[in-house]
């Protein structure tokens, strides 16, 4: 019996999912993607619940409807607020056989083998902070593993606007930094909890001390994906292979296509959707 196959698709508010793709294609290079990005909607870490569910599902039913049978979250704030939501009670409505995964529990899963004082450091969107994802997932896996977040309004304004490289960007980084190692000075990791923020490493490790670990997300997302796939044969086969990408977004395509470039270093073509 042949079975239909379709694109993985990969979903986030902006460019940050961008940071996430990058591993998966580097890890897993045979499987056909599409990349959504609702930047003209972004940020989603400011928004309700409400609106953030909304626009996630927006994007779920998007996906869908161009064949995608696996959907990423790549965005920390629709995988706090609206994954939970989506995969019990619209999916079985929307199609049972599909699958739509986050990136934070793939992030908790990897912490107990990295953080030594298990005093662990959360930077994230407030929307991400506020949900408490990540200490509840943590403490699932790892009861004895204390988290502490701080949330970063700053920091995805910085890099959907290309300035995450300049001297003007400092400030707010090492702000962040320092107000979450004087929250708890025991940290030995942070968690970088939102896909927008490895565009920001070199500073973010300027103001950093030497011995806490940076977790950023894509290598550990990539390589949950890739077991996800082993174990879920029926799935895998479901995944399209050719190796090829296609990018779609809610705003101009020039600027998506200017503003990629800086996380893709690479020409691409993308197309202009509504998701509304």
């Amino acid at each position: 019996m042949h079975v239909q196959t379709g694109p993985i698709g990969v979903f986030d508010s902006g460019y940050g999912g961008l940071t996430i793709l990058n591993k998966f294609r580097e890890l897993l290079p045979e499987y056909n993607y599409i990349y959504l990005g609702d930047n003209a909607r972004t940020p989603y870490g400011t928004r309700s619940f409400e609106v953030v569910y909304e626009f996630t599902l927006q994007a779920v039913r998007k996906l869908f409807e161009l064949g995608c049978p696996l959907v990423i979250l790549a965005c920390n704030t629709a995988s706090a607020k609206a994954l939970r939501s989506i995969q019990q009670n619209d999916l079985p409505h929307l199609d049972a056989s599909r699958r739509v995964l986050g990136v934070i529990r793939p992030t908790a899963e990897c912490i107990g083998q990295l953080t030594k004082s298990r005093h662990v450091g959360l930077l994230a969107t407030a929307g991400t902070v506020k949900s408490e994802s990540y200490p509840l997932e943590i403490r699932k896996l790892f009861p004895d593993i204390h988290v502490t977040g701080v949330p970063c309004p700053m920091w995805v304004p910085l890099v959907e606007n290309n300035e995450f490289d300049q001297e003007g960007a400092d400030y707010f980084v090492q702000k962040y930094i320092n107000q979450l190692l004087e929250k708890d000075p025991d940290i030995d990791t942070i968690i970088l909890g939102c896909t927008h923020y490895p565009l920001l490493m070199d500073k973010i490790r300027t103001f950093t001390p030497a011995h806490i670990r940076l977790v950023a997300q894509g290598e550990y997302v990539s390589r949950s994906l890739k077991d996800y796939l082993h174990r879920h044969p029926e799935m895998k086969e479901r995944c399209a292979t050719g190796g090829k990408c296609e990018f779609l977004t809610t705003e101009s395509v020039d600027k998506f296509q200017e503003s990629a470039s800086v996380f893709l270093h690479e020409q691409i073509h993308v197309r202009s959707i509504s998701l509304e």
